[in-house]
């Protein structure tokens, strides 16, 4: 589908998503909610003898989620075999900060690919004639995947979708709430609809760009040939790659937001969305999503130690963990700091790049933090980013990450994003060029291949990008010649 210059819509400011707490998590019948950590396998049964309800067991019944009467975070940790155990935590998703759309004026290229720098920087076109991404796997564990959008439905497997909210998995169609971009109304500033559509369909946008990194199929995933490039659609890095949305985020009401409606999730259903992929063999599990450091009164170790578990466990079973280092501008390796899931041992934790590939202003960073750098959009500081006018090769908005929207609840089939998020997916999307070219390679395997077709570092525990900054034919051609 070729855009007008009108369907074109920007974001920017804290685009990537930051996870908030905003209180502590109940399950869908109103009992508390908490994340259990065991040391055996029998500890379920114990539990459940106890009293509570296991909605989840993950990572081999080393992590549970479980439910019960509020203020049992004793008796849990009393029961034997169990290591830790606390109340599990809801958390807000913070929205990117959305324009209106680009003036006519604003886009003259006839070709979408035109303007994907990031494909550019990454040689990801390149990448193409040696691997698509044929037959592997990606788990979008986010806001959902637009399921009607021209550029994602050839490559969406739409049975396989999957909404986890409040220590449940859903599947299939149910009436669900869609709150919308700025109406013109000034009593009603977002469009609130119920809708019945499927579960793993997108309620909120980001996530539909995310996939939208990944694995756009411009031209219905047509092989690329010769020097031809896309001349409908945006190109995903892995444009033949099936897309499976796992939808974490739901809509609750929030009478401290101007909308009324907060998008929200808990600790336990990212934990669930994480071992399901690994379950079902999928090769990349994208998390565009992290955490702040949690508030005092959450102790955080607990979440560390869940989080460690089942990233490990997903990764020894081969599936590759991509997420987002956050965009807090912070330096994570001092003074104790950390995000989840990026700083989790086992996951793949991608810093944002400029087109510049210098590190992007809002991007995390840290010595031993990051494992690769990868366009995320913006530059060095907001001011080069956000003026139109700036001497750059790539001014306001074209800076930004270009990808697809859902029309439905953006307003446009395309825009522009900027933050770590978009950064993942870039990586997310060369794991599938990897398993393609090599399916029985593991998963450490795998990111060792990304990191040594990363360019711009010495050694690979540069602060900024790791191992360098991605580029996916390096990695390609490394496999098809070896």
């Amino acid at each position: 589908m070729k855009p007008t210059r009108r369907d074109i819509l920007r974001g920017i400011g804290a685009a990537g998503v930051t996870l908030t707490f905003s209180g502590y998590a109940s399950a869908s019948d109103g009992r508390a909610q908490y994340i259990v950590t065991a040391d055996e396998n029998g500890v379920r049964r114990r539990i459940e003898d106890a009293g509570f309800e296991v909605r989840q067991a993950l990572a081999d019944g080393g992590v549970l989620v479980a439910t019960g009467s509020e203020g049992s975070e004793a008796d849990l940790r009393g029961v034997n075999g169990v290591q830790s155990a606390v109340r599990d935590v809801r958390l807000e998703l913070e929205r990117p900060e959305v324009e209106e759309p680009a003036d006519e004026d604003e886009l003259d290229t006839p070709d979408l690919y035109d303007i994907q720098w990031d494909k550019q920087v990454t040689e990801s076109l390149e990448a193409n004639r040696v691997a698509t991404g044929d037959g592997a796997q990606i788990a979008v564990i986010d806001t959902g995947v637009d399921y009607l959008h021209p550029d994602l439905m050839p490559n969406l497997d739409t049975d396989a979708g999957r909404l986890f909210r409040e220590g449940e998995v859903f599947e299939g169609e149910m009436k669900d709430i869609v709150v919308g971009r700025p109406t013109e109304d000034e009593d009603l500033l977002f469009d609130i609809d119920f809708v019945e559509q499927h579960v793993a369909d997108d309620v909120e946008g980001h996530g539909t760009h995310v996939a939208g990194i990944a694995a756009a199929s411009a031209d219905e995933g047509a092989a690329l040939e010769d020097e031809d490039v896309p001349g409908t659609g945006v190109a995903g890095t892995a444009p033949d790659a099936d897309v499976i949305s796992h939808r974490v985020f739901w809509w609750v009401e929030d009478e401290d937001v101007p909308e009324g409606w907060s998008p929200t999730t808990t600790t336990g259903d990212v934990l669930t969305a994480i071992d399901y992929a690994a379950a079902q063999g999928y090769d990349a599990a994208n998390l565009s999503l992290g955490t702040a450091p949690l508030p005092p009164e959450v102790n955080a170790e607990p979440f560390i130690r869940a989080y460690r578990r089942v990233i490990q466990s997903a990764v020894q079973r081969g599936t590759v963990v991509c997420a987002s280092a956050g965009n807090a501008e912070t330096n994570l390796q001092q003074g104790g700091l950390f995000s989840l899931p990026n700083s989790v041992q086992g996951a793949m934790s991608v810093s944002a790049t400029a087109p510049n590939d210098e590190l992007a202003f809002y991007s995390n960073f840290g010595t031993n933090e990051i494992d690769v750098g990868a366009p995320g959009g913006g530059y060095e500081t907001p001011e080069k980013t956000l003026d139109p006018e700036a001497d750059v090769e790539w001014p306001f908005p074209l800076n930004l990450v270009f990808s697809t929207t859902s029309p439905r609840v953006e307003g446009a089939p395309y825009g522009w994003k900027a933050g770590t998020s978009m950064a993942a997916p870039q990586v997310a999307g060369t794991v599938a060029l990897v398993r393609e070219l090599d399916a029985e390679m593991g998963s450490r395997q795998v990111e060792s291949a990304i990191k040594a077709g990363a360019e711009g570092a010495n050694g690979r525990s540069d602060p900024e990008l790791g191992a360098g900054r991605l580029n996916a034919l390096n990695t390609a051609a490394a496999l098809d010649s070896s």
